[in-house]
């Protein structure tokens, strides 16, 4: 069969390379502009980017061998198969990154001296155990934290449960000279109207338990 690679629209895709692209397919607009296929650059425009994953699968071998020259029918599988190899890798790669990067952000988050300063304070106020009852189960902290050296700021809030009710904790918290302090804290009883303040009278307990790792049972 003549080779007609590279001849644009008038050019005859052979039947054998007509198949789906997994590197056009994963790789998109960087296959696109390595084969040619600069209709691949459709990636960057909102609402149709996502149509054209699947465009680029579909069409991308024949579109790749009518914009581009190629020696031969196997070269071109050579290289497609290379696009495929390369597309795996990398997604594998920007998958387990984002992996170790939600540990990381879910092990902070969980361990922060804010949030079990906050757990210790809930376990051992009397208005929270009398609104929740006993065992207090805690759930995970959600919103921000920031931390420069000896100074920071938490703002978080967690659901919390017991046998009595459930609401949800609300806390803010400074990091000062290299210690952290509650500034405010309540707790919202689903279903109640108001809210209890936590922010005030914690006992020497609550404190030391952020030191010695006393937790109340936190829920899965």
């Amino acid at each position: 069969m003549e080779n007609t690679s590279g001849q644009g629209k008038s050019a005859v895709v052979p039947m054998e390379l007509d198949r789906w692209n997994w590197g056009a397919f994963l790789l998109n607009w960087i296959w696109g502009i390595g084969n040619d296929t600069y209709i691949a650059l459709l990636m960057f425009v909102p609402g149709v980017n996502i149509v054209m994953l699947f465009v680029l699968g579909f069409k991308g071998s024949r579109w790749a061998w009518r914009n581009k020259r190629w020696i031969d029918i196997d070269h071109f599988k050579r290289v497609q198969r290379k696009w495929a190899i390369w597309g795996v890798i990398l997604w594998v790669a920007f998958i387990g990154f984002n992996g170790v990067f939600i540990f990381t952000f879910v092990t902070m988050f969980k361990h922060s001296v804010a949030y079990e300063m906050a757990v210790a304070r809930l376990s051992t106020h009397s208005e929270a155990i009398s609104a929740l009852g006993t065992p207090i189960s805690t759930g995970f902290p959600w919103g921000s934290i920031s931390v420069s050296g000896p100074s920071g700021r938490a703002a978080l809030s967690f659901w919390v449960g017991g046998p009595k009710a459930e609401g949800t904790v609300y806390l803010n918290a400074t990091k000062d000279f290299g210690r952290w302090k509650i500034n405010r804290m309540e707790l919202e009883i689903k279903g109640r109207a108001g809210r209890i303040n936590l922010g005030e009278g914690a006992t020497r307990a609550a404190i030391e338990g952020a030191a010695t790792g006393t937790w109340p049972h936190q829920h899965q």
